[in-house]
């Protein structure tokens, strides 16, 4: 109807999500949302029958943390949501300016009087896809570091105050953490996390991840490893993320035999559950984000096989069988 451009730009009424407006819109484009609701119905019938036939392989996915601007969540909950800023981090180890995230950061005291109705669809919708999922940025759900578009005004915590969000985390926690049918949650708690929120995750006993090469005893001198096997077992062990390098990349893990090693001492963790990026397993030195970095290479890496061709590929194959052997060794 409107040439793809974005909400923002539609007729006002529309934009604005008027009931007349999408009532005028829905009777013009009826057979179009027809056509669009059945290809999504094919879809999720396709999704719920992969993920029976995968059993007793269980399907684990990714909540982000935020969405677009220009998202049919935001154009239909504005009120929810502010134009005038948008959300990052503050100045950390992979950037001495911060980041920009360039999304709409949340009203929280707007959700919470509509008992975070959105947030609750979400979990459900979360909780039917997957068998367990992962919270991304964490810390984002107790305080959102908003960066004003004026930039003459100073990025700032919202909420502003420990308690207030303290409250906001534990509450958002356990609303997605609770969804029906879902019965594994973890946290992605790394970068500047307070100790505030340290606290709080363990008293939810919500798991955050052990990335390997950081965990260290940072208070002795030569900062030795931390041996997995005492990782405590409310946490992931992973060799990384999506964020960082591959161990291929890292003089560690440069060999073969180096690699292997790194994967069986973190299959070894004590941690409930483990996490082997696909780059790890085998060895392949491509990385999928440089953290404040906008090019055209981030976040475009794909495999180099389709996925239903796995089990008839002598490599994929061959790395499985390993993994299993590795994984049946280490009493997982």
């Amino acid at each position: 109807m409107h040439e793809e451009l974005p909400w923002t730009a539609w007729p006002e009424p529309l934009a604005h999500a008027e009931p007349t407006a999408i009532n005028e819109a829905r009777r013009a484009l009826d057979l179009e949302i027809t056509y669009r609701s059945y290809l999504q119905w094919i879809a999720a019938e396709q999704w719920s029958e992969a993920k029976r036939l995968a059993w007793p392989v269980r399907v684990f996915g990714d909540l982000p943390f935020m969405i677009s601007a220009d998202s049919p969540d935001v154009w239909a909950r504005q009120s929810e949501f502010r134009f005038d800023a948008t959300i990052g981090v503050p100045p950390d180890a992979f950037s001495e300016t911060g980041q920009d995230w360039g999304l709409p950061p949340w009203r929280a005291d707007v959700m919470a009087a509509n008992d975070f109705t959105w947030m609750r669809a979400r979990a459900r919708r979360t909780g039917l896809l997957y068998d367990g999922y992962r919270i991304d940025h964490l810390v984002g759900l107790y305080r959102t570091y908003v960066r004003p578009i004026d930039k003459s005004k100073p990025p700032f915590f919202d909420p502003g105050d420990e308690a207030s969000q303290t409250a906001l985390g534990e509450t958002l926690i356990t609303i997605l953490s609770g969804a029906e049918t879902l019965p594994d949650v973890i946290a992605e708690d790394l970068g500047s996390i307070p100790k505030f929120v340290r606290e709080s995750m363990a008293r939810l006993e919500l798991p955050g991840l052990k990335v390997l090469r950081w965990e260290r005893d940072w208070e002795l001198k030569d900062t030795p490893l931390i041996d997995p096997a005492e990782f405590p077992e409310c946490s992931v062990a992973t060799t990384g993320t999506h964020d960082i390098e591959p161990i291929a990349a890292t003089p560690e893990g440069a060999t073969e035999a180096g690699r292997h090693a790194i994967l069986r001492s973190l299959l070894s963790a004590g941690s409930c559950l483990t996490l082997i990026p696909l780059q790890d397993v085998f060895g392949w030195t491509d990385r999928i984000n440089t953290p404040a970095v906008v090019d055209d290479v981030n976040w475009t890496w794909r495999t180099p096989w389709l996925v239903d061709t796995w089990l008839d590929r002598d490599e994929t194959v061959a790395e499985a069988d390993q993994l299993k052997a590795w994984t049946e060794d280490a009493g997982r």
